[in-house]
């Protein structure tokens, strides 16, 4: 069994193992020079085990809970349940079910035109070997340094590491559309270590902006990549809807729905019977993001229409509708 588990540096995770009953249990955890002698710890003192019915009749399985906290880029990599067994002189460990524990760090978020930074922390017992920053995936069939993993452009790309803080930072400079994606932090020993990365986010030029009245339907086209999660995001800044925005997915109104184009490179975002307080700024793609402006007008009301018709009457002709609501709030 193979399971994949993400958790931001920082943050907390659970791995979850499952033995048969009546065997000790471990948690190993590959050498990344060694994978054919994992580290085991046992972890049989654990709290006690919730129990589950086994997939064979007749069995039961334990169910341990291994909680690591305040995830750092040491604690990534691949882990192994393991159960001890023992024969007549010799006691060993079998390994069931592997997890590989990756870490996502935060998004970078920057414009079209500018440079972008993505920092790459490690573990200080890999300061002597060859780093990368891959784009997409990485593998060991394609490892190359930096400027050659990323794009062509070799004259944009530049790496710098700082071996005192364990940390090399792979910097971006005039960021197009195209840069927008998923990047992996890399060490490459006698295989590539790939288990750490970010998003970076690149926010597009061109601003989207809209005007409709109460009452109103809109479509809102949002590009994407193919696997990229569709995001549609109401914030006054893109790094504060990264954060803590409401994206599409957390925006509980049923007036708001969202279509796939996804061989046209693009996702729509449906709003119906539009309302004043949907007025404001939203960031509208996932890697690549426009900028939407949406102002959502009042529509006229019989006060302000008589005025119009009156002012058509004596002028002949309609005037500018800011200005007739102007003279309608001043009784003029």
């Amino acid at each position: 069994m193979f399971m994949n588990k993400t958790t931001h540096l920082g943050g907390d995770v659970n791995i979850t193992c499952q033995i048969p009953d009546e065997h000790n249990a471990y948690l190993c955890k590959e050498d990344d020079n060694d994978i054919y002698n994992p580290i085991c710890q046992n972890i049989s003192s654990a709290e006690e085990p919730q129990k589950t019915p086994a997939e064979s009749v007749g069995n039961e399985e334990r169910v341990f809970t291994v909680s690591i906290s305040n995830v750092s880029v040491r604690d990534a990599g691949v882990y192994w349940c393991g159960a001890e067994t023992r024969d007549t002189h010799l006691t060993f460990i079998s390994l069931t079910t592997k997890i590989q524990l990756s870490i996502i760090m935060s998004p970078v978020v920057r414009r079209e035109g500018e440079s972008a930074q993505i920092f790459c922390p490690y573990d200080s017992i890999y300061q002597s070997k060859s780093k990368s920053l891959c784009k997409g995936k990485c593998s060991t069939r394609d490892t190359h340094p930096l400027d050659e993993t990323v794009r062509e452009e070799k004259e944009r790309l530049t790496l710098h590491e700082d071996v005192t803080a364990s940390v090399f930072t792979g910097t971006i400079t005039g960021l197009t559309a195209e840069d927008a994606g998923k990047y992996w932090c890399a060490v490459t020993l006698d295989r590539e270590l790939n288990y750490l990365y970010t998003h970076l986010m690149v926010i597009i030029k061109q601003e989207l902006s809209l005007t409709k009245y109460e009452g109103d339907d809109v479509s809102i086209q949002c590009r994407h990549h193919d696997g990229d999660q569709k995001s549609f995001c109401k914030a006054h800044e893109a790094s504060t809807c990264v954060k803590d925005g409401d994206s599409l997915e957390t925006i509980r109104d049923a007036r708001f729905s969202i279509s796939d184009e996804a061989s046209a490179g693009v996702f729509t975002v449906n709003i119906t019977d539009l309302r004043a307080d949907d007025s404001g700024v939203y960031w509208c793609g996932a890697h690549i993001i426009t900028k939407v402006n949406l102002e959502v007008k009042k529509r006229l009301g019989n006060t302000a229409l008589s005025y119009m018709i009156c002012f058509k009457d004596v002028f002949g002709t309609f005037l500018d509708f800011d200005k007739v609501m102007i003279l309608a709030a001043y009784g003029g």
